[in-house]
């Protein structure tokens, strides 16, 4: 499995009350290692942005790397704000098994749900067939059947 990463509140680091952050380094690879996961895996950080600052050309990118990666199952860390849009401009045509994954909460904070979305999406990976996927709140999406509901700060069906 490649994972790719690019930032959002799964690596963020908060400095205060007032909400003052950056995007730290990436922590899947903490994350699985403190799991003891028994797959082999590669991680490659794309960008440490917050996905409402993600362009379409930083998609493009995202694409580019899917592309040349030899993988055929892929895990992209996300920002939860515009993670359908970014699974949304991959596309159908990968011919990869691509699963999007991210936090409403950092997964430095003891109460994230990084450690149980990340996870599932690892486990998603491994036995979706190809196609471009969600993994969020415990169930699988498709990028054109999906939002995140910010009321309930969880990804629902349309």
């Amino acid at each position: 499995m490649h994972i790719f990463t690019t930032g959002g509140t799964i690596d963020k680091i908060y400095f205060d009350a007032l909400s003052e952050y950056q995007i730290g380094d990436p922590q899947i690879s903490r994350l699985l290692d403190e799991a003891k996961v028994n797959f082999d895996y590669q991680v490659t950080s794309l960008f440490k942005k917050d996905s409402l600052d993600l362009t379409d050309t930083d998609r493009n990118t995202i694409r580019n790397a899917i592309e040349q990666c030899s993988s055929t199952r892929i895990l992209i860390t996300h920002g939860t704000d515009t993670m359908v849009a970014t699974a949304k401009a991959l596309g159908t045509q990968l011919n990869k098994t691509v699963v999007l994954v991210g936090a409403m909460q950092p997964a430095r904070i003891i109460a994230s749900d990084a450690v149980y979305n990340i996870g599932f999406a690892t486990a998603a990976c491994q036995i979706l067939p190809t196609g471009v996927y969600i993994a969020m709140n415990g169930e699988i999406f498709k990028p054109d059947k999906v939002h995140k509901d910010r009321t309930t700060m969880k990804f629902v069906m349309d």
